[in-house]
Formats: structure tokens, sequence, C-alpha cells
């Protein structure tokens, strides 16, 4: 199994959900207030859309209470290198 790790900067209660890259890591913005973890499962939901995985394979290994997170997904090459 291939994991990729990386670097996420989280802006919650914000009016709209997008995500870009900021130098070596990448800036998420979130609609949801970071209660309840809230802002973390529309995080995963956001970061699955766009790598085109399945929710279940991205992981917040580090800041699930702060705005600074490091995300890990499984099997993200194998998802991505079948040309």
């Amino acid at each position: 199994m291939i994991m990729e790790s990386f670097v996420v900067r989280v802006i919650p209660n914000s009016k709209e959900q997008r995500l870009f890259r900021e130098g070596n890591a990448i800036k998420a913005y979130v609609k949801a207030k970071p209660e309840h973890g809230k802002a973390n499962q529309e995080l995963i939901k956001l970061l699955s859309e766009f790598f085109d995985v399945n929710k279940r394979e991205i992981r917040i290994v580090r800041g699930e209470k702060s705005r600074k997170k490091v995300i890990q997904i499984s099997s993200y090459e194998s998802n991505h290198n079948q040309n």
C-alpha cells in the first residue's frame, strides 16, 4: 500500500469551499465551524473529491484540533497512475 502525506492549512467558517496550493502545503477553505469535528469531516470530503479517492483512504495524522494538519492518503498513487 502506498501512502502520501502532506500539510493542509484549514480556514474554517468560510463563505465558500475551495482548495489551492500554497508553497509546499495546501490551503483549504471549508464552510463548517471548527466544532465537534465538523470542519475536519468537511475537509476530508473536500479532499476526497479533489483527489478522487474514497473518504476512508484519507486520515488526519496530526492536528485534529489545529488549523495546520498533516493528512495521509493511502493508495494515492495506485489510483492516479492507471493510464
